[in-house]
């Protein structure tokens, strides 16, 4: 949801998005049921209405739980190498935000990884062999202790920290100020 009004925000500047990763409930802790009443809950009241809000397509996951996002995070990782990160992560999100899929799967992964044009054994492979296990970890440290991250999304737009779903028009605003301040 966030990244649509980013999108727009930076349309036509010469800003470039940097994915990093982030996981609010990683391995080994358990993920979410999709039936959690706070789950149906939070769907329902807030990210439902907010995606409609934002005309962003999200259905509730099919998948019971939720599954975990590390592979998919060791994924971007090669898509990154292979300079295709971002349009990976896009491929990702739409097809676990509006297909339900399994994301925590490796073969689901690599169909994922093809579409966006990277080399489907090469990737299967270096997820199979956990090549990029310890960079994910250490970039988990990283947002959690030296970022400090808590919420998703967060953004880090210069030197300013900005939480949560924000319109385009106030991104705008803060990418101007962010902009102004460093030519002072």
């Amino acid at each position: 949801m966030a990244e649509a009004p980013l999108k727009e925000a930076i349309q036509g500047k010469d800003i470039e998005i940097e994915w990093m990763p982030f996981e609010l409930r990683p391995y080994p802790t358990e993920t979410l049921s999709t039936k959690n009443e706070r789950f149906q809950q939070g769907w329902h009241q807030s990210i439902k209405p907010m995606a409609e809000r934002f005309g962003v397509k999200m259905n509730m996951p099919q998948l019971d739980p939720v599954p975990h996002t590390h592979l998919a995070h060791e994924g971007f990782r090669f898509a990154k190498e292979h300079g295709k990160g971002n349009e990976y992560v896009e491929a990702v999100l739409k097809q676990f935000w509006e297909s339900s899929a399994n994301i925590g799967q490796v073969s689901v992964l690599a169909d994922i990884a093809e579409t966006a044009g990277l080399d489907r054994q090469e990737f299967e492979a270096a997820l199979t062999e956990r090549k990029y296990e310890q960079h994910h970890k250490q970039a988990l440290r990283h947002a959690y202790y030296d970022a400090k991250i808590t919420a998703v999304p967060t953004f880090f737009i210069g030197t300013r920290r900005v939480q949560g779903l924000h319109t385009r028009e106030a991104l705008e605003r803060i990418i101007a100020e962010e902009i102004d301040g460093n030519q002072h």
